[in-house]
């Protein structure tokens, strides 16, 4: 995979060089990377593209046309396109092999930190894998600047590697919601960063200096910062920069969570997971704030970016099963991928959420479309050479992330809310990192 999408990039590379030698360097870099691109959605060579084009020896014309061909749906919606074109190089660190099988979680390294390494989590750890190989250190931040060459290579293999910390800040926080987007009023309890699956999209890839996955050991520390930071009717979780309960076998970071909540009957609480982990939940009584959410997408979507992540059968099941032990569950239909046949395959997903699930029982559901930050495209070609997500139309959008056109998006989610309303008029729905004016537009 890598090597053909490597030997894409010179063809298209010489069919520039050959063709276009009058251009300058970032004019070149445009149309290699718009050749590139079509080479790829298209399936056909660089070589193959230009035709009667190559005549185009005028640069501007020469872009428009192939824009037009890049951007088919969204040149007819909008008169001008804010398009992210950078300079393409493939390094050796895709995660071909990687993805082949489905790897069970067991950590090489533990790196535990000097102040927690009486902790429980840490002798969890210990119990749980013997054969991994433990180590004091100071601190994370000495670690990190003691070893300064993590990267993408050390990122891809970062589920071998786990600190055990002692954290001192950063124990919540307001959404990181984008900017002109409308607010959802969600605060982020900071438990842990990084993830052990590996979906296509994540933007925790533009992190790929954290070499391992990072534990809090003083959960209670975050219990006694929660009595100062806490509001009556609040949303709380602990799915923004890691998985919930992906962990939570080893972490039994649930548990005390779920007791520390019935505390604050006034506050909800949110597991936010992909993952079929839930045995933990169903030992324990809760105080009925306890919502547990899965992230959605149709079995064909996941098999394509979800790798590592519990299948959506599997997904449903585990939700059943916090039903029947009397949890309200939630649903994120994010992110929305657009792909040919895509209102088919989400139609279908959400006829087997609803066979499945009781409306009354679900406590809210969420939506949005892909979108991420520019600099992310070029370390998901690299690690994914032959994803498909970029293929499609992304264009810098309202808030400068790359985003599919707004046509584009009403389109979707009018489908999903009206195939969703089919089922229930009364579920809580909100757009996830949206403007307003796409708020305004849609009738929730």
């Amino acid at each position: 995979m890598f090597q053909r999408e490597s030997s894409r990039l010179k063809s298209a590379e010489a069919v520039v060089r050959e063709n276009f030698p009058q251009f300058g360097v970032n004019k070149k870099q445009e149309i290699t990377r718009l050749l590139y691109e079509i080479s790829k959605r298209e399936g056909i060579g660089p070589e193959d593209i230009l035709g009667e084009e190559e005549s185009l020896q005028d640069y501007p014309r020469l872009k428009k046309t192939l824009l037009q061909r890049r951007y088919p749906l969204a040149c007819q919606d909008q008169p001008s396109l804010k398009t992210y074109l950078p300079k393409l190089k493939f390094q050796d660190h895709p995660l071909d092999s990687a993805l082949a099988q489905k790897k069970k979680f067991y950590p090489k390294k533990v790196f535990i930190e000097k102040t927690v390494a009486s902790s429980g989590l840490a002798a969890r750890f210990k119990g749980f894998f013997p054969k991994a190989d433990f180590e004091e250190i100071g601190s994370f931040k000495e670690y990190r600047a003691q070893n300064k060459d993590s990267g993408t290579a050390d990122y891809n293999k970062r589920q071998e590697t786990v600190f055990i910390v002692r954290e001192n800040y950063d124990f919540f926080k307001k959404c990181p919601c984008t900017k002109c987007a409308s607010v959802c009023g969600y605060h982020i309890f900071n438990l842990g960063f990084g993830c052990i699956y590996e979906c296509v999209y994540c933007y925790l890839q533009e992190y790929t200096n954290t070499p391992g996955i990072i534990l809090p050991a003083n959960i209670g520390d975050f219990f006694n910062a929660f009595n100062a930071y806490k509001k009556e009717g609040m949303r709380i979780g602990s799915g923004e920069f890691t998985d919930s309960l992906a962990l939570d076998s080893w972490t039994g970071y649930s548990l005390e969570l779920i007791d520390f909540f019935k505390q604050h009957p006034q506050v909800n609480f949110e597991f936010k997971t992909k993952s079929v982990e839930v045995d933990n939940l169903l030992k324990t009584k809760h105080a009925g704030n306890i919502v547990v959410s899965w992230s959605l997408n149709p079995q064909t979507v996941i098999d394509e970016n979800e790798f590592f992540s519990s299948s959506l059968e599997e997904r449903l099941a585990a939700a059943k099963r916090c039903v029947d032990a009397g949890y309200k569950v939630g649903f994120h239909f994010d992110p929305i991928i657009y792909f040919s046949g895509w209102q088919d395959e989400y139609g279908r997903l959400i006829e087997s959420l609803f066979a499945e699930i009781n409306p009354r029982d679900i406590a809210w559901i969420s939506l949005g479309t892909l979108r991420f930050r520019p600099e992310l495209k070029t370390v998901i070609e690299n690690r994914f050479p032959e994803n498909k997500i970029l293929d499609e139309e992304l264009l810098l959008g309202y808030d400068n992330k790359l985003r599919y056109s707004d046509k584009m998006r009403y389109g979707v989610y009018s489908y999903m809310i009206s195939a969703i309303r089919g089922h229930s008029k009364d579920i809580e729905l909100y757009l996830c990192m949206e403007n307003k004016k796409m708020r305004g537009e849609l009738s929730l």
